[in-house]
């Protein structure tokens, strides 16, 4: 049995959150020492609660606060490498607790604005609380956030269709469409070819012949609800769209890396 498998056999006995909480619980006890220290050396860190990081990354501090620092300027080097012209308007898409959007401000000019948007009240209520310099919105899980057409220079979102359904791939896509400026630039993160060997044998059949797979039966929009996107399926998704880069990622230290699509709207 394999881990598709073993995924499917846990949903449908409806233990899929369970058995994540049980893991959250595990993460927490094994980083407990680590993240005891990166408290003791940054006691002015403004931290979310344990299951906020967990839920959107992984309940390790010096990931979640210090290389999401750097994962900010990497993102950032997506849009300057394509619309060097700031001022920008920016939407973190998914923000969640805020690991990225917190730091995005300090790489860019006092005209630029960002913006977050997340489907998680708390987390979005955490944001509002701790980020004031930021402007937070929450939003629901169908496609429709308050923003005016054609407004941001670059959306991104880290990890977001991989836990939506295939409905909601092309609703959403419409909607960043929408509120994206001509010439604007998305990137976003899908699960890729690396993920395969996390699919069972009819999963993968699927896979093989471009079709996304989806794994339900939990809350979607939640860490538990997974989609797989082959090349042929996310060509589709970005129809409308000016491909600038797809990088293909493999697998790193054990652990498969999401694909990144940078796209333009035409």
């Amino acid at each position: 049995m394999n881990k598709g498998d073993v995924s499917h056999f846990l949903r449908r006995l409806g233990l899929m959150h369970f058995t994540d909480r049980m893991r959250y619980y595990y993460y927490k006890f094994k980083n407990r020492g680590k993240n005891n220290r990166f408290k003791k050396n940054y006691p002015d860190a403004k931290l979310p609660p344990d299951y906020f990081i967990y839920e959107s990354f992984q309940i390790d501090y010096e990931e979640y606060y210090l290389k999401s620092r750097q994962a900010a300027q990497w993102i950032l080097g997506f849009l300057t490498k394509y619309n060097p012209n700031a001022p920008y308007n920016i939407l973190d898409w998914g923000c969640g607790p805020g690991r990225i959007i917190r730091h995005l401000p300090d790489f860019l000019d006092d005209k630029s604005m960002v913006f977050g948007t997340d489907y998680n009240a708390a987390s979005i209520d955490w944001c509002k609380t701790n980020l004031p310099d930021i402007d937070f919105n929450l939003n629901g899980l169908e496609a429709e956030l308050p923003y005016d057409s054609n407004f941001f220079d670059y959306i991104y979102g880290i990890s977001i269709f991989t836990h939506l359904s295939e409905k909601m791939h092309f609703e959403w896509i419409e909607e960043l469409c929408r509120i994206l400026k001509p010439g604007g630039i998305l990137m976003l993160t899908l699960h890729g070819d690396a993920f395969t060997p996390k699919l069972s044998k009819t999963e993968l059949a699927d896979y093989k012949n471009g079709k996304i797979v989806v794994r339900g039966n939990v809350k979607e929009g939640h860490r538990t609800f997974a989609a797989f996107h082959p090349k042929g399926f996310a060509d589709k998704l970005f129809n409308r769209f000016e491909v600038l880069e797809h990088v293909a990622q493999q697998v790193n230290t054990g652990k498969p890396q999401q694909d990144i699509w940078v796209v333009r709207k035409k």
